[in-house]
């Protein structure tokens, strides 16, 4: 994108850096989301019908975040999509209507690495730095999310540490995007405690310039609510 600076009589064209945030986001349903949080319920708090309250704690999760990032991309130089799974096609682009985010992809199968690799080649355009967040996170806001932008101006990889040993950021500069076979998406051990340190693994191997901003807290069990609770 350009716009016009004026000086004097003459008008020169400036660049402006363009981003992409992907959502990646499962659609809400009793006993089909926050599986671990909904035994936590079940279990540790003896709470009836868990699979329901689960769904409203992950509705309202979701609905955070796409307002965190609908609102940077009224405000800032943002693309914003919706990665959608548990829905068809014509359900998804409802429910991104719903939230605020008009353009849907469906995320299709496989696990989080082949699904986030399957949106990087999807309409790719290797001219936006491209970051992925997930639907988990209570604090998200956009000044984390500047700051990862930011971040991709001289990095190659840019990941948020969740305390789990995961990450709730990972983002790839227009740079990285050009080299597919550097992705440090393959290979991982997904739902362990040792995602993030195996992905800064990869990407050392690969020789990518990364950068790690403030480590956050994925809401997954009945204990990550305490911090939220009056």
């Amino acid at each position: 994108m350009k716009s016009q600076l004026k000086c004097g009589q003459k008008n020169y064209p400036v660049r402006i850096e363009m981003s992409r945030i992907v959502v990646m986001a499962r659609w809400p349903s009793p006993n089909r989301c926050k599986q671990r949080l909904k035994h936590d319920l079940n279990h540790c708090a003896g709470m009836g019908h868990a699979g329901e309250s689960a769904m409203r704690i992950q509705r309202e999760l979701t609905l955070h975040t796409a307002r965190v990032v609908a609102s940077m991309e009224t405000a800032h130089h943002i693309t914003a999509t919706l990665a959608v799974e548990g829905l068809g096609p014509k359900a998804a682009r409802r429910w991104g209507e719903q939230l605020g985010l008009t353009k849907v992809n469906l995320q299709g199968t496989g696990n989080l690495g082949c699904r986030m690799k399957r949106q990087l080649l999807l309409r790719q355009s290797n001219e936006l730095s491209t970051l992925f967040i997930g639907t988990d996170l209570p604090d998200l806001n956009a000044i984390d999310l500047q700051s990862a932008i930011t971040s991709l101006q001289s990095h190659d990889l840019v990941l948020g540490p969740a305390e789990d040993g995961g990450y709730w950021l990972i983002g790839f500069s227009p740079k990285l995007l050009r080299r597919p076979h550097d992705w440090p998406l393959e290979g991982i051990p997904w739902g362990t405690s040792n995602v993030l340190e195996q992905t800064t693994a990869k990407a050392t191997q690969n020789q990518l310039s990364t950068a790690l901003i403030a480590q956050r807290n994925d809401l997954d069990h009945l204990s990550d609510l305490r911090p939220w609770q009056g």
